[in-house]
């Protein structure tokens, strides 16, 4: 995807989930709406490094968005969780994804069962039909392992639910775990914070769900990519 145009700062402060106090380059201290429903845990600090975009939309009641965070060595974050399905389409219908490429459509926000799953591959010439639902993935964790969810997810533990009972039916089914920072370098469930979803990921993965992961790519100038698989570490 062709990213928006930054301007660079440095975040002072997170609150109310949705604001960031950033101060940009020039030294205006300004509010931007942070796009992200997480904890945003290990994705900033005060004095970070952080860049914003700016909406040329002039009834936004916050006009900067944050985009990317950085913990230093530059190391990105991409903290505006949006992307991720932009960035999965895009690979999903270059067929840059090779386990499931082939697939002569790909159908963005379908329902199935009680769930809305964030895509649908079809009118493949040997395999059925595939269900994929994508997560994006910033937390990080000491090794430089990737891990999900941030927070308790119930909705997520849903998803995998439903997967696994599609997977029954005779469907394919999918997780794609987007990594949305680049100083990590493998993918595991976060047992620690969620042992629940950790578990739902290891039941849905023996009954047939399928599990990948990739990692973004920033290092081309104004433009983001889903790059090269991660492996993924402790399903059981």
């Amino acid at each position: 995807m062709e990213h928006p145009s930054l301007q660079e700062g440095i975040i002072l402060n997170r609150y109310k989930r949705f604001f960031a106090d950033v101060k940009l380059a020039d030294g205006e201290q300004i509010v931007a709406h942070v796009p992200n429903t997480g904890s945003m845990k290990t994705c900033w600090q005060p004095g970070w490094r952080a860049w914003v975009s700016r909406s040329p939309n002039p009834a936004r009641k916050l006009p900067w968005t944050l985009e990317l965070t950085s913990p230093g060595a530059d190391h990105l974050i991409m903290v505006n969780t949006g992307h991720a399905n932009t960035l999965a389409g895009e690979a999903l219908r270059a067929e840059r994804i090779p386990a499931l490429a082939g697939y002569r459509e790909v159908l963005s926000e379908q329902k199935a069962l009680d769930s809305r799953f964030d895509f649908l591959l079809r009118g493949h010439a040997t395999l059925p039909d595939c269900w994929v639902e994508v997560k994006n993935v910033t937390l990080a964790e000491s090794p430089p392992l990737a891990t999900f969810p941030d927070a308790v997810s119930e909705r997520g533990r849903k998803h995998l639910h439903d997967l696994t009972r599609l997977r029954a039916q005779g469907a394919r089914a999918a997780m794609l775990y987007v990594v949305s920072r680049s100083d990590v370098t493998s993918f595991a469930p976060a047992a620690h914070i969620d042992p629940a979803y950790a578990l739902a990921l290891a039941d849905a993965r023996r009954a047939g769900v399928e599990v990948y992961c990739y990692q973004v790519d920033f290092s081309e100038p104004g433009h983001w990519r889903l790059a090269h698989a991660l492996p993924v570490e402790a399903l059981t």
